[in-house]
């Protein structure tokens, strides 16, 4: 059996948002190279639709990897970046969630 890979450069996925993007929209990517790049895309998506049991399932499954030791200790500069970038996904939707109201 072979598996079909998408969601890469060469194979990209039906939904790939990169020529989407706007030009100061913050992303994140999980590359495949990640111990944890499967789990994490998996529980998005159990999240995404509504799978509250299937999700925490997940969760368990991702905490008892990372339980004896986290694939990045808390003090890399990479740990403390993805902060930073979820702190601008956020900030980056209020403010065009804004804009969007005060155009209407």
């Amino acid at each position: 059996m072979t598996i079909s890979l998408v969601g890469s450069k060469a194979a990209p996925s039906q939904f790939d948002c990169y020529d989407d993007l706007a030009e100061d929209e913050p992303y994140f990517v999980i590359r495949a190279d990640d111990p944890l790049s499967d789990s994490l895309v998996e529980l998005h998506a159990y999240i995404g639709a509504g799978q509250s049991g299937a999700a925490h399932n997940k969760l368990a499954e991702i905490m008892a990897l990372t339980a004896d030791h986290a694939p990045r200790p808390s003090e890399s500069p990479k740990y403390r970046e993805t902060f930073a970038i979820s702190q601008s996904m956020e900030a980056w939707r209020t403010a065009k969630q804004a804009a969007e109201r005060k155009a209407s």
